[in-house]
């Protein structure tokens, strides 16, 4: 202890602390590998971009992940710094992707926005992108879904298909009216067939994206809440184990479907913050991402 004192608190050498502990330098630096082997030392690194690769490595060993990137919350002010981290990471891991994706479906929503923002130009050529879920709304608070597919196309040189339709219609026969629209199949045939997916998960709230976007009414999503829902998916609310809580509500939402999802070679999650603990689990668990991009509080709520 006095040894891992004098090296980490007081700046010595190992050969100063061999002079006052009266050891040879190679001891010395024994004891201090051993003080971290045995937990009296911890060296933690605090950069916002810093990964958790033992807890990345867990993650992947306890879920079957295929991949997991995991950061640190280190000195983070809230879930709005850890979302936009975690956002950071994802745009990180989709420029090393390999091989890149042909096609990218994308969802919409406040994480999907950040992450288009935080990829750089030029970050794969060629990138076709696909929106997977309706996203014409009232509200532009969090980022449009045109907006967010077309960034992440234009930075890779690529072309933005996207989904004329709002997620959520309010009679089931409107909504079979807008997917018989030639133009509208073939976006959703277009997505369906999609080489890898990026989509982030709703919180099961009155701050959800679909509630701000003007979908849902706070009180409605309470009452999906009741019936079970964690959050949602590609707007379609799930319950903890990956089931479709309201299937009249999931008849009226327009996108792809959860199975495409889990039958997906490449489905990438980015969900980050406390709110959304509960459905960080129950999309893991259900099996509809193939990798995970979250921060280390999560993850741990995962594993535990």
């Amino acid at each position: 202890m006095r040894a891992a004192e004098l090296y980490y608190e007081e700046n010595k050498t190992q050969d100063e602390i061999g002079s006052i502990l009266r050891l040879t330098r190679w001891k010395v630096g024994r004891l201090l590998a051993q003080a971290r082997v045995d937990g009296f030392v911890r060296i933690e690194i605090v950069h916002p971009q810093a990964r958790r690769l033992a807890m990345e490595r867990q993650l992947k060993e306890a879920t079957g992940l295929k991949d997991a990137i995991v950061v640190s919350a280190a000195g983070a002010s809230g879930d709005e710094e850890l979302q936009s981290r975690a956002a950071q990471a994802a745009a990180d891991y989709l420029s090393n992707l390999r091989p890149a994706p042909t096609t990218l479906g994308v969802s919409w929503g406040r994480t999907l926005h950040d992450v288009a923002t935080h990829l750089s130009q030029g970050w794969a050529h060629g990138v076709d992108v696909v929106q997977v879920n309706g996203g014409v709304s009232l509200s532009t608070r969090t980022g449009t879904a045109a907006a967010t597919a077309f960034t992440i196309a234009q930075k890779a040189s690529g072309a933005a298909t996207l989904l004329p339709s709002p997620a959520i219609l309010e009679r089931l026969e409107t909504k079979r009216a807008i997917e018989s629209d030639r133009v509208v199949s073939a976006v959703l045939a277009t997505a369906a067939r999609a080489s890898a997916y990026l989509y982030g998960a709703g919180q099961a709230d009155g701050n959800s994206a679909l509630v701000d976007s003007g979908y849902l009414t706070a009180a409605q999503v309470s009452e999906l809440v009741r019936r079970g829902a964690v959050g949602d998916v590609v707007g379609r609310y799930i319950d903890a184990s990956g089931n479709i809580v309201d299937p009249e509500l999931d008849a009226r939402t327009v996108g792809i479907g959860l199975e495409q999802l889990r039958l997906a070679d490449t489905a990438v999650a980015v969900i980050s913050g406390g709110s959304k603990h509960a459905v960080a689990r129950a999309i893991v668990s259900s099996g509809l991402c193939t990798v995970l991009v979250t921060d280390e509080h999560t993850a741990r709520a995962i594993t535990d």
